[in-house]
């Protein structure tokens, strides 16, 4: 449950984008009616319409999760409020200035931004935040915490890249079913492929 209450912007963002694409004048009207406001002056297109809309919608998701969590006095894990504020400084933009580029954009800065997280902590603080997630669950011998947090760094960095490469080499449509299906995909995999690494280190240490 936790997985998918994470992943809630994301699927509203997907699915907003593909009603959008199917319906354009009616997203259209609805972004000129909710969103005028927000935006530079000049007419929105209804090529515009749907990342616009989408981009709206999931930064209202990102704000109803962090306000669900406050509202039931439950902790906001930092990651949250890092993905919030980067949803709504890009999304932000994004609707602004009527460019997509700021929203393709945000999961790149939203990887690095955790990849330096593990990166700093564990050059700066000698603090392992993989280990810090992980340890209650898993007993792993001492070697193998910095080797799992590179690893996880160096995934965040290869999904910046991946992203990029996605976005602006390809339409927005393919980017928009990549960020739904082919990040999500990678993340399965990379997650499985290191529970495979992992499983005979769990054995030993047991």
């Amino acid at each position: 449950m936790k997985f998918l209450f994470d992943l809630f912007p994301v699927i509203l963002f997907f699915g907003v984008f593909k009603w959008a694409e199917g319906h354009p004048s009616a997203a259209q009207d609805l972004v000129m009616q909710y969103l005028g406001g927000a935006m530079s002056a000049g007419a929105v297109t209804a090529t515009q319409a749907p990342i616009l809309l989408s981009t709206a919608v999931a930064i209202i998701a990102s704000l109803g999760q962090i306000a669900w969590l406050l509202l039931r006095r439950r902790k906001v894990d930092g990651m949250l409020w890092v993905s919030l504020a980067i949803i709504v400084v890009f999304g932000g933009a994004t609707i602004y200035f009527r460019d997509d580029t700021f929203i393709k954009w945000k999961p790149t800065i939203l990887y690095w931004a955790f990849g330096l997280a593990l990166l700093v902590s564990q050059l700066f603080m000698k603090k392992n935040l993989i280990r810090v997630m992980m340890e209650k669950q898993v007993t792993l011998p001492e070697p193998i915490w910095p080797r799992l947090n590179l690893a996880w760094i160096a995934f965040f960095a290869v999904m910046g890249v991946l992203n990029l490469y996605i976005a602006f080499n390809y339409s927005l449509d393919t980017w928009v079913n990549f960020k739904m299906f082919g990040s999500m995909g990678l993340m399965f995999a990379f997650i499985i492929g290191q529970s495979l690494f992992l499983s005979k280190y769990m054995k030993d240490a047991e």
